[in-house]
């Protein structure tokens, strides 16, 4: 999406977790503010610093914790194949309709979540606290196990995959 809010279809030619050149039907100006999203790494922010032939590079404005996090997924996209790493995304993910819930950690404590995202398999919460990597935890009913840590929550993966049916009872409507 260039500055005058058109959004136009892209393709990332080359990228680093500092700039990234893309391949585009319009480019925009130098000096301009783009916002693209891209498979595999989701929204960058940036300036057009110059326009190519066939499109514009530019430089990604991010924080040095959004910049290590692209870093990350930028190596690991590199290397799956040549590790025969499984893919990140076993299921589909969707939003959930009630997106507040609770998570609970082994020892009782419980803490106010929301719900990013949810799979059969997993989900992503935005949470103040941060469980360690391994840490078992309940989200609603659900068992599982913290996976990841991102900027503002962590990744749990479920002990067992769930049925859509679970995800849809438990997840569907306000609970007071």
């Amino acid at each position: 999406m260039l500055e005058d809010r058109t959004e136009h279809p892209c393709q990332v030619v080359d990228m680093s977790p500092g700039n990234v050149a893309l391949r585009t039907e319009r480019a925009g100006l130098p000096g301009e503010k783009v916002i693209a999203y891209i498979d595999h790494i989701g929204r960058i922010e940036g300036v057009i610093t110059r326009t190519l032939q066939d499109g514009f590079a530019m430089t990604v404005i991010a924080s040095d914790r959004k910049r290590d996090k692209l870093a990350a997924q930028l190596t690991w996209l590199a290397n799956k194949h040549e590790l025969d790493l499984p893919e990140d995304r076993r299921h589909e993910r969707v939003a959930p309709r009630n997106p507040t819930s609770v998570l609970q950690l082994a020892d009782g404590r419980q803490y106010q979540c929301r719900i990013i995202d949810l799979s059969l398999s997993g989900a992503a919460i935005e949470i103040d606290v941060k469980p360690a990597i391994g840490v078992q935890v309940t989200l609603g009913t659900m068992r599982g196990q913290v996976v990841r840590h991102f900027e503002d929550g962590v990744a749990i993966e479920f002990a067992v995959v769930q049925r859509p049916e679970t995800l849809d009872t438990e997840f569907s409507s306000p609970r007071g």
